[in-house]
């Protein structure tokens, strides 16, 4: 069911990415009418471009997250399967490792 599921996975990235840049920039506006700066901006101050990168990063995360689930309910609501495996079945595979999208 893996193979079917990576046109929805790929689908939802790129969904996902736009979103999470919409959403970093609305925020953004609230804090600073600027735009954010980049990391060599020379302008800015090393608080500001951390505090920017690491809002982006929680931003775009978050919405990779939510993009990422609700493409793999989608998808178990119309073939019936779910495209990852379970918790338990990684835990009984041995695979402790935490993946962060």
């Amino acid at each position: 069911m893996k193979i079917f599921y990576k046109p929805f996975g790929i689908l939802s990235g790129v969904i996902g990415a736009k979103l999470g840049q919409r959403a970093f920039a609305g925020v953004w506006k609230n804090i600073e009418p600027a735009p954010p700066p980049d990391a060599t901006a020379g302008d800015a101050s090393l608080a500001m471009v951390v505090a920017a990168a690491a809002l982006e990063a929680a931003t775009m995360a978050a919405i990779a997250a939510i993009v990422d689930r609700a493409s793999a309910s989608a998808f178990h609501y119309l073939f019936g399967a779910w495209p990852g495996k379970s918790r338990q079945a990684k835990a009984a595979d041995g695979d402790t490792t935490v993946h962060v999208a």
